[in-house]
């Protein structure tokens, strides 16, 4: 028979008081850390508020053949909106719309609320959509402030006055000024020196233009040439020495910008094409083709035309029995007809190498009479200097130039 032990009442009993204790912290800790209440959230929207509208634009650039007309079908102006546009234009605003132009639909939410048509950094038309329509121009304010370059030719004018911070433009201008006495191609050394005080036009902060040059001083070879803007009742806007002749010749040197002498006037050149002595009574002038060519001075057609080794060929009469002659062009201005009258600096052609040339270039000649001479060396009659009773007036503006050039290099070299 298997007999059971008698259990230690010490151990039963610990074990008993044990379980005890634990069932009791059970308990006040479920009495001490009830459970949060259940809290209810309810969500709900407001659909009867209406979001605010947002203000939102759209951009096209005016292409070659577009008409407004297709430009508001692709933009979707309502076809109600285009007729009230179209019909409130009475005075044909509309209808200056050009390539280029940038068009701005303006939104408000999703109804089309104005168009402004830009023409310019300036100038826009502005199309007021209510419930009348409205067409107006708009042209911004703009400040004019001088401003002042100075520098040295070390390579050439064009590469030293852009690094002066000298505006393309500005530069450009300069060239034609001086262009009368200095060819900016052979004429310049290094170590020439120029100033000029010009415009720049802002708007609204922002740059739009470089205006005139004001005052312009080159100093070339150590002869020192100036120019001055006056505005001369009888002639206009002109530029003129210190001694108030106008620095403006009656005649173009060059009849090109920027071109080189490739051949120079010369009574005993071998021709290149035909290999034998054959007078060369012009000067030619290397340039691309289609470079356009200018009128060197005020006059009337006389000839356009093929013209035997000349090609095609424009000749200018000019007063002071003078005639120039300008050959081997690709093609002519349209508007270059026998018997029209030209100003100086008009187009009338583009260089080519029509007739017997080795490529393209200007073949340019100044008659005399019956006389050809050099056009580099002839001497050029100067045009009309400032009007005796506005002399006065002119100095004092030559002096406040020459006051403000001392002011700016006394600042430039501080």
């Amino acid at each position: 028979m298997i007999g059971f032990k008698n259990s230690p009442v010490k151990l039963v009993l610990s074990c008993f008081l044990i379980s005890i204790i634990f069932i009791l912290l059970i308990y006040t800790d479920s009495v001490l850390n009830k459970p949060l209440p259940i809290e209810d959230v309810t969500i709900s929207e407001n659909f009867d508020e209406k979001l605010p509208k947002i203000k939102n634009k759209t951009m096209h650039k005016v292409e070659k053949g577009e008409s407004l007309s297709v430009i508001f079908e692709e933009k979707k102006v309502p076809l109600n909106t285009a007729y009230k546009i179209f019909n409130a234009d009475k005075k044909n605003i509309l209808s200056t719309i050009n390539p280029e132009d940038i068009m701005e639909f303006n939104y408000y939410g999703e109804i089309l609320d104005s168009i402004e048509i830009k023409k310019d950094k300036i100038n826009s038309i502005l199309i007021e959509i209510n419930d009348e329509i409205s067409i107006s121009k708009l042209k911004k304010n703009t400040q004019t402030i001088e401003s002042f370059g100075t520098g040295l030719i070390s390579t050439s004018f064009y590469i030293d006055a852009l690094k002066q911070g000298i505006p393309d433009s500005i530069i450009m201008d300069f060239a034609y000024i001086f262009g009368w006495d200095v060819d900016f191609i052979f004429d310049v050394r290094r170590g020439d020196q120029f100033s000029v005080i010009f415009e720049t036009e802002y708007s609204e902060g922002e740059k739009i233009d470089s205006g005139d040059i004001i005052y312009a001083e080159f100093i070339n070879n150590n002869e020192r040439y100036v120019a001055q803007r006056f505005i001369d009742k009888a002639q206009g806007k002109q530029y003129f020495n210190e001694k108030g002749e106008n620095v403006k010749k009656a005649f173009l040197r060059a009849p090109l910008d920027f071109a080189y002498i490739s051949s120079h006037f010369n009574p005993n050149r071998m021709h290149p094409i035909l290999h034998k002595i054959k007078a060369h009574n012009g000067v030619d002038y290397a340039a691309k083709r289609n470079t356009p060519v200018q009128a060197s001075g005020d006059g009337v057609i006389s000839y356009v035309g093929y013209k035997g080794g000349y090609g095609r060929t424009v000749e200018i009469k000019h007063g002071g029995n003078i005639k120039t002659l300008y050959a081997h062009l690709e093609k002519f201005n349209k508007r270059s007809q026998v018997g029209s009258k030209v100003k100086q600096g008009e187009i009338i052609a583009y260089v080519g190498d029509s007739g017997r040339a080795t490529g393209p270039h200007l073949h340019f000649e100044f008659w005399q009479g019956t006389k050809r001479t050099d056009p580099v060396k002839v001497q050029l009659p100067s045009a009309k200097p400032v009007n005796p009773d506005e002399f006065n007036e002119f100095i004092s503006a030559l002096q406040s130039s020459l006051q403000k050039q001392k002011e700016y290099n006394s600042k430039n070299n501080a």
